[in-house]
């Protein structure tokens, strides 16, 4: 069991803004050395400026873009030369992305982003790692996963049904590696819905953004705090969860046998093997 009492190394991926960096933001000012990652390097600068006014400490940060998976492994290295441990890794990073879009490495890019490129730098880091919090959403509901074909959504592409497929596989992945991997806590929660970054590139998706109930990114970064801070004999591993409460994902998102599969066709996509 982990020792909160001792200052502990959090990596937070998509930590440029929104969720990610509220979330580092509240873990420095509790006590502990927050690791950004993020895409875009200004960005990504601005963040560290922030963590460091909030907590008085500036955080490491580094660069690396999830729609490029040689990018995930070279971050991987450098995390690992950089840490003998990883008390947490919240693997945050996502995107709506509005068009098909096919990444340099074969694979749809929504799917890469938020599933492949978390699923491959945790599996990297498996061995220096605490414990594991995953960013899903409630969107899992319009999921239609078929690990048999993870670029699906190439075909009539539909935003809110990759994303929600994207979702959906995090919660599965969070939950197979709880079972996997029983060293090391994984859970996975809805945010709720939060206005970020997402809705910069459609009027159409900004519009919705307005028309919907949203909360702070502080606000929905505080589920993923209470999770890297509770101790772990007061959760269910590889559970789901909703405002800081243990919630039941729909059935596509609590098969078993699904998890295993998407286990099995993402280390086969990325090359990490079983």
């Amino acid at each position: 069991m982990e020792d909160l009492t001792e200052r502990r190394t959090v990596v937070v991926t998509g930590a440029s803004s929104g969720i990610g960096l509220a979330a580092a933001v509240d873990l420095a000012r509790r006590g502990d050395r927050v690791v950004l990652v993020g895409r875009d390097p200004a960005r990504l600068q601005s963040a560290g400026d922030r963590v460091r006014e909030a907590a008085g400490e500036r955080p490491e940060l580094f660069r690396a873009d999830f729609a490029v998976l040689d990018d995930v492994r070279r971050l991987a290295d450098q995390l690992r030369a950089a840490y003998d441990r990883i008390d947490v890794l919240a693997n945050n990073a996502g995107a709506v992305v509005l068009q098909p879009v096919t990444t340099v490495d074969g694979f749809e890019l929504t799917m890469q982003a938020n599933h492949l490129a978390p699923f491959l730098l945790t599996n990297l880091l498996r061995d220096r790692i605490g414990r594991m919090v995953v960013t899903a959403s409630g969107a899992h509901r319009s999921g239609a996963l078929d690990p048999d074909d993870l670029n699906a959504a190439l075909r009539r592409y539909r935003p809110m049904r990759a994303y929600g497929t994207s979702k959906q596989a995090n919660i599965l992945f969070a939950a197979e590696a709880a079972r996997r991997w029983p060293d090391v806590p994984a859970y996975s929660f809805h945010p709720g819905v939060v206005r970020t970054r997402f809705g910069n590139e459609s009027r159409l998706v900004a519009l919705g953004m307005r028309l919907l109930p949203f909360r702070s990114p502080e606000k929905g970064a505080e589920t993923l705090v209470w999770l890297a801070n509770q101790d772990p004999s007061r959760l269910v591993d590889g559970a789901y969860h909703h405002d800081r409460r243990l919630r039941r994902p729909l059935p596509k998102a609590a098969d078993p046998q699904l998890a295993a599969r998407l286990w099995t066709a993402s280390a086969k996509a990325v090359g990490t093997g079983e």
